[in-house]
């Protein structure tokens, strides 16, 4: 028994260093760029061991994705779970995104170079699936949100992509200029944009109904 959860351990620990390494190289070289070769002395073992886990790089390219994609339906269902205002759980949701981010840094930057630019020889992969799973979840905020009363009502997808798109904006933004990194921005823009730009008196003097 002891001897089987020592291999056991071995090999978890073999596979998530093919991972980790895989990711490292994917984001810093592209998919295509990167060779089995660079992966397995990246992470210390032998190209049979790829083989063995993944079966051959593009299988480990699949594994990765995967694994993103089953860490964001947890993010989500645990944000979808969580008790609180519109705002409040949106502000939750970015900070568990961002957590991610910083946490899988290289992971993210792998997956923004592949939707926004996947070069020749990148297999193919359902990237929109990410955004559907977060317009659907912020569009479930949202409408129970409006069956309580608490938001107006408006086009439940639209809500969600101006959302999305304010909080994926400041990521790529931090992205593209680390320097000016603000990790209280999308929090500052998604309060502004729950409250709007208008003064209520000029919206009063413009005849408009206003909605407390």
């Amino acid at each position: 028994m002891h001897i089987q959860n020592k291999k056991n351990n071995s090999e978890y620990n073999a596979k998530r260093s093919l991972l980790e390494a895989g990711i490292t190289l994917f984001a810093e070289k592209g998919y295509a760029s990167t060779s089995v070769r660079e992966i397995v002395e990246k992470a210390g073992v032998t190209k049979p061991v790829l083989y063995y886990h993944f079966k051959n790089k593009e299988g480990m390219f699949h594994a990765i994705l995967n694994w993103s994609a089953e860490r964001l339906e947890f993010m989500l269902s645990d944000v979808l779970e969580t008790p609180g205002s519109v705002l409040e759980r949106l502000i939750h949701l970015y900070q568990h995104l961002y957590k991610g981010i910083i946490e899988n840094r290289n992971l993210f930057n792998m997956i923004h170079n592949l939707i926004f630019g996947p070069p020749p020889g990148t297999p193919q992969y359902d990237f929109d699936q990410y955004r559907k799973s977060m317009v659907k979840a912020i569009m479930a905020i949202y409408l129970e949100g409006l069956a309580r009363d608490e938001v107006k009502g408006a086009d439940p997808e639209e809500v969600a992509l101006l959302v999305l798109s304010l909080i994926d904006f400041c990521f790529h933004l931090d992205n593209a200029h680390p320097e000016s990194t603000d990790p209280e921005r999308p929090e500052r823009l998604l309060r502004l944009a729950f409250q709007g730009l208008e003064k209520r008196r000029h919206l009063r003097d413009k005849g408009l109904e206003i909605n407390e």
